[in-house]
């Protein structure tokens, strides 16, 4: 483990910056409801990073202090020739200069990618899945199928990867599903986390009909299984509980209920170069021109340590039920999960 941090990773707020998530695109093979309208339009590809360049800027904030990197898209599996990412940035784990390469993905290519993933060092990833039900899984994702999501969640627990399953909590369409899914989770030795629906880009329908407060969800469950608070921590926002009946343990992500601000170490870099230093502002620093303009890294890293100086103490996600209109415009497969 590193003793020392860059005093630069350390934001405003005495916080250490450790933990980075890079959405590799914008793409994505589905277009859930509450994450993407159903007739997206995309970066062009010549805006995008290449994966050339998105190696040398993580190499450059491992450097710099950074232990855990997530990739993220969009659905990271589906941009071209990925695995030669996953793999360069592997070796920073494996030299032990990094703690941990983690993936969030829809599974819709895991059963493709599975082995190879595992072969460059990544040992865990969370797969999203919102419901079980096979038709009301292609009506949420638009385009998916919940077979070939499944094989793929096979396919990587055969490889050795740990597997946690993500699902937005959602009114009036998977509430009634969760304590399901929770024992089928545990059931396949999976935690599970469930999620409060953010309010990031323009999309199709009304997010205040879907918003449902994890805090009632919590207390539903509490009616059926015994929720144990447990100190549990992956590096990421989520408050785990241990499930008495089951054995497993659930993941509360609570951005509108219960802000996970205080204990923030993550920055946000967009497949074009943009670093956000939160998820719920607008505020972003462009690191694509200083990574363009010199071969060597001081003018990347100078803009980096200037980033992480306006790192805000939290974010401003509400479901404004006056205007309906979004916290921030971008959609949430611009900057990544």
């Amino acid at each position: 483990m590193q003793d020392t941090l860059n005093p630069a990773m350390m934001d405003p707020f005495g916080r250490a910056v450790t933990y980075l998530r890079v959405s590799v695109t914008d793409r994505c093979d589905f277009r859930c409801t509450y994450c993407m309208a159903e007739n997206m339009t995309f970066l062009p590809k010549k805006d995008l990073l290449t994966l050339e360049e998105l190696e040398r800027l993580c190499a450059v904030f491992v450097d710099k202090g950074v232990r855990k990197i997530r990739l993220t898209g969009g659905e990271p599996l589906v941009r071209k020739n990925i695995m030669h990412l996953v793999r360069q940035v592997g070796r920073h784990v494996e030299a032990g200069r990094m703690d941990e390469l983690t993936l969030t993905t829809n599974g819709s290519q895991l059963a493709r990618f599975a082995s190879e993933l595992y072969d460059c060092g990544v040992r865990r990833i969370n797969v999203s899945i919102d419901t079980l039900d096979p038709d009301k899984f292609r009506k949420i994702t638009r385009w998916g199928e919940l077979d070939k999501v499944l094989e793929g969640v096979r396919a990587a627990q055969a490889a050795g990867l740990k597997i946690k399953i993500n699902a937005v909590a959602l009114k009036d369409f998977n509430d009634t599903e969760i304590p399901d899914m929770l024992k089928w989770a545990h059931g396949e030795g999976m935690d599970m986390t469930v999620i409060e629906t953010m309010p990031m880009g323009e999309i199709d329908e009304d997010r205040t009909d879907r918003y449902l407060p994890l805090s009632q969800l919590r207390a539903d469950l509490e009616r059926r299984f015994t929720l144990e608070d447990i100190p549990f921590k992956t590096g990421g926002p989520a408050r785990y509980v241990k499930i008495r009946e089951t054995g497993g343990r659930l993941g509360f992500i609570t951005p509108m209920t219960h802000n996970f601000c205080e204990s923030c170490n993550r920055v946000r870099l967009t497949c074009t170069g943009t670093l956000y230093m939160c998820l719920g502002q607008d505020d972003a620093a462009d690191l694509r021109g200083p990574l363009r303009a010199s071969e060597g890294n001081d003018l990347l890293s100078a803009a980096i340590d200037e980033a992480i100086t306006r790192k805000p103490k939290g974010h401003d996600f509400i479901i404004d039920r006056t205007t309906r209109q979004p916290a921030v415009a971008r959609h949430m497969s611009v900057t990544g999960g």
